[in-house]
């Protein structure tokens, strides 16, 4: 790949049930280990990751947006969205991103990637970028049970498709030069990582296949997770490749710690965090 940079742009944060994302992992295993507010809920970040090489800009996952839901911004703690601003500050506009491409389409990944214009009228958010995603994350989006419907919300999507700037993936797929996306399902059907080359090394967005740092511990896979087995087993084989290739791990969710190495001391492996 051509020489690169990488930026962490937050959208903010939100705040979930920790137990829902804690999974199996008892309360008394990891009371200590996060602040919980009054309603037992833990605050998640949320880092999309802008990736620019010498012709494109291109951004992993787009936030929660600004759009407001059935509620939804209440019942998660949803604060104003900062993903425009992040840009912005750097001397960037929507109109700037080429690519966004979306590891799923829960909505507090792919919000962001539509807003309400001046007449009320959803367009997409960035509006000659192209937008990645797995052919059947898409499908269960649009066809959600009664379990996953309430993470999804079309019109966080479905304008992209009427103004032609979808692309749907079917597999692993190399999107551009060095920018691979993974599929590894798990936490939703066609649900992917994006791992790239920049600065020598292997840079991975982990989506809600590893969304925190504390589910670097194998056992704590989200309740949301459609099929956790299959969680578990991504997780183990990732996480060695991680270690063993020296990925730079970027952390969707993390909150105090957004992206790191992992290395091991002593036969234990741990993480070193750091700043982007």
């Amino acid at each position: 790949m051509q020489s690169s940079s990488i930026r962490i742009i937050n959208d903010g944060v939100m705040k979930e049930d920790a137990g829902v994302m804690f999974g199996p992992v008892p309360k008394v295993t990891w009371e200590n280990r996060v602040q919980v507010d009054r309603r037992n809920r833990m605050t998640l970040g949320l880092n999309c990751l802008l990736l620019q090489t010498a012709d494109k800009n291109i951004l992993v996952d787009a936030g929660v947006g600004s759009k407001e839901v059935n509620g939804r911004r209440e019942a998660y703690g949803l604060q104003p969205s900062k993903l425009v601003k992040g840009l912005k500050d750097l001397g960037m506009a929507p109109r700037d991103i080429d690519a966004v491409v979306l590891t799923h389409l829960h909505f507090d990944h792919s919000g962001g990637c539509t807003r309400m214009d001046r007449a009320g009228t959803l367009v997409a958010t960035f509006p000659k970028a192209t937008y990645y995603v797995q052919r059947a994350a898409w499908d269960e989006a649009n066809n959600p049970n009664e379990r996953t419907a309430s993470g999804y919300n079309t019109d966080d999507f479905e304008p992209i498709e009427d103004n032609d700037q979808l692309v749907l993936l079917d597999g692993d797929t190399e999107v551009f030069p060095g920018v691979w996306c993974q599929v590894t399902h798990g936490h939703a059907k066609g649900h992917q990582i994006v791992v790239f080359r920049h600065a020598g090394e292997r840079v991975a967005c982990m989506g809600d296949i590893l969304p925190t740092p504390h589910h670097l511990e194998l056992t704590c896979i989200s309740a949301l997770d459609r099929l956790p087995e299959e969680s578990l087993e991504q997780k183990r084989e990732l996480m060695d490749r991680a270690e063993r290739e020296g990925w730079l791990i970027i952390f969707y969710h993390g909150y105090d710690q957004r992206a790191g190495y992992l290395e091991r001391i002593n036969g234990t492996r741990y993480l070193r965090p750091v700043e982007l």
